[in-house]
């Protein structure tokens, strides 16, 4: 039997593949140091499981509203509201099993066949996967890499808009190189996206992973909130990745056309989780602050590793779990043409695993330096200092 021809467009989230390889080295006896996906060992807050387990025990496990229960999103209104300075209702709401089916909602919302959206890249892989499977056209704008991080391309994004630009999306604090927005950085991608009329999806999955002061959204901006939908997710803050359990923030209209997608597609987030939400939202923060104590101590080992190690050096982003090292020199060293071959050899040399920037998008035409990814989000402080060593011996040979 023929599958549909338009599945030739759908991508995947090319870490897995990572992690796939790890296990199957890992089954083989040998212990294995994982920097490689971005999921989290750090416990859910107590809060939460006991506020959830005592909803599963006073019978919240039948249906409830596609747009999720008025309670929970009443809660982020005010939370996402406050932070950003702005005023949300839970009509502004949708809730969603997990902040990754925001994309395709926002796009299949948005976006005509044919239209095209500007997309990081490197960046979340769902992006450029998603704009093509419902029929856009992906157009990817990059990073300049600068003593202090990443900064946005301005240039190639301004270049790169024409009649058929319908939709812009933006990572502040971003998936794979940590990335975080000057203000006036934020004010230049605004007035492109307001004088361009542009809708925007701001990914704001990592905007409470901040280790010091004040998180910055760009919906914030005047002119903005009304042309933004916020992927908002509780997976990081909240240490639920497998909870699956966020939501979609936006103008009324458009939220109300996501909910009715989650009609058609799941009917509703389980229940008795958006109950356990409601008390992580409202309830004891200090579950939260911890998570961001161990993750900041995890963050200090990993720079401090790869910067000992000879060929490397990486400022200590103030943003996220991951590290975006330039490797070229490590490349050159060991006369490796292909970034995926050092990842590779790691492992099998090493023991540690790591993603490479071609888990991140296609890479585009104009890159010569090469990158990889190391997320600090699975893996404890002695492991982290045990697989930097091992590291350190294996790229300066």
């Amino acid at each position: 039997m023929k599958l549909a021809n338009q599945l030739e467009k759908l991508g995947t989230e090319t870490a897995f593949a990572v992690s796939a390889a790890a296990a199957a080295w890992g089954a083989k006896g040998n212990n294995i140091y994982p920097f490689h996906l971005g999921d989290m060992n750090v416990p859910t807050p107590g809060n939460i499981v006991e506020a959830t387990k005592k909803a599963i025990g006073d019978g919240y496990t039948g249906y409830c509203p596609g747009a999720g229960i008025p309670e929970l999103r009443a809660a982020i209104a005010r939370d996402v509201g406050a932070k950003r300075q702005l005023d949300y209702s839970m009509e502004n709401v949708s809730i969603q099993p997990g902040g990754k089916p925001v994309i395709s909602k926002f796009l299949a919302t948005v976006m005509n066949p044919g239209d095209e959206v500007l997309y990081p890249n490197p960046g979340y892989p769902i992006y450029e996967s998603q704009i093509e499977y419902q029929g856009g056209v992906a157009v990817p704008y990059g990073y300049v890499e600068t003593a202090t991080g990443f900064d946005l391309d301005l240039d190639v994004i301004r270049r790169s808009i024409n009649s058929n630009t319908r939709a812009l999306i933006y990572n502040n604090f971003q998936n794979p190189n940590g990335a975080e927005s000057s203000k006036a950085e934020m004010e230049a991608l605004a007035r492109i996206a307001i004088e361009n009329d542009l809708w925007v999806l701001s990914d704001e999955a990592y905007f409470e992973i901040q280790y010091s002061g004040t998180p910055e959204s760009i919906v914030s901006l005047p002119g903005m909130q009304e042309r933004s939908i916020i992927l908002y997710t509780c997976s990081k803050r909240f240490a639920m990745t497998g909870w699956r359990l966020g939501a979609a923030i936006g103008p009324q209209p458009a939220i109300d056309v996501v909910s009715k997608f989650n009609t058609n597609i799941e009917s509703c987030t389980a229940p008795f989780i958006q109950r356990g939400m409601v008390d992580a939202i409202e309830g004891d923060p200090s579950g939260p602050d911890a998570i961001i104590d161990e993750l900041r101590r995890r963050r200090d080992a990993s720079v401090a590793g790869l910067n000992a190690i000879d060929g490397i050096s990486i400022h200590a982003p103030n943003s996220t779990f991951y590290l975006f090292p330039n490797v070229t020199r490590i490349m050159e060293r060991k006369g490796f043409t292909d970034i995926n071959q050092l990842m590779d050899e790691a492992l099998i040399s090493t023991n540690v695993s790591f993603c490479t920037r071609k888990h991140f998008g296609r890479p585009l035409e104009n890159e010569q330096d090469h990158y990889v990814r190391f997320a600090y989000s699975g893996i404890d402080v002695d492991d982290i200092n045990e697989g930097m060593a091992r590291l350190k011996a294996y790229f300066e040979v």
